[in-house]
C-alpha cells in the first residue's frame, strides 16, 4: 500500500509548539495550497490542509518559521477519531515525514514588511519642475 502526500505552501499561522504528557515536542499546523486552476472570476481557491510535525521536526519548525512562510512538505495522511460532548469527532490530517524551508529568512521577513506596508512597493516619480535647485 501506497500513503505518500506532498504539498508546498504557505504556512497560515505562526506555529505554537507545545509538548505532551513525555516531554515530545509537537506542533500542529495549516498549510495553504493554490488550486491550479481559476474560478469563474478568475481568482484562484486554495486548499488548507492541517498537519502535524513531532519531536527535533517541530522545534525547528515553531522556532524559523513564521505565517506565510512557504514550506515543503513530505508525508502521510493519517485519520482519527475522538469523543466530544457525546459526539464522535473525525480528523484528517498529514503527519509529516520531512519539512524543507523554501525561502530564506530574509525573504520571509521582507515580503511581510511588503505585505503590512502597502505603500512599500510604489513608485514614486518626480517631476524636474518640483525640484528647488
Amino acid at each position: 500500500m501506497i500513503n505518500k502526500v506532498i504539498l508546498v505552501g504557505r504556512i497560515t499561522r505562526d506555529p505554537e509548539l507545545r509538548t505532551i504528557g513525555s516531554g515530545v515536542a509537537c506542533v500542529n499546523f495549516t498549510v495553504a495550497c493554490n488550486r491550479p486552476f481559476q474560478d469563474q472570476q478568475g481568482e484562484r481557491a486554495a486548499d488548507f490542509i492541517n498537519c502535524v510535525v513531532w519531536r527535533k521536526q517541530a522545534e525547528n519548525l515553531a522556532r524559523y518559521v513564521k505565517k506565510g512562510a512557504l514550506i515543503g512538505i513530505e508525508g502521510r495522511i493519517q485519520t482519527r477519531n475522538y469523543e466530544a460532548d457525546g459526539q464522535t469527532r473525525y480528523v484528517t490530517e498529514v503527519l509529516c515525514d520531512n519539512i524543507q524551508f523554501l525561502e530564506a529568512k530574509q525573504e520571509a521577513s521582507t515580503r511581510q514588511a511588503e505585505e503590512s506596508d502597502p505603500f512599500m512597493n510604489q513608485t514614486k516619480y518626480v517631476d524636474d519642475d518640483d525640484v528647488p535647485f
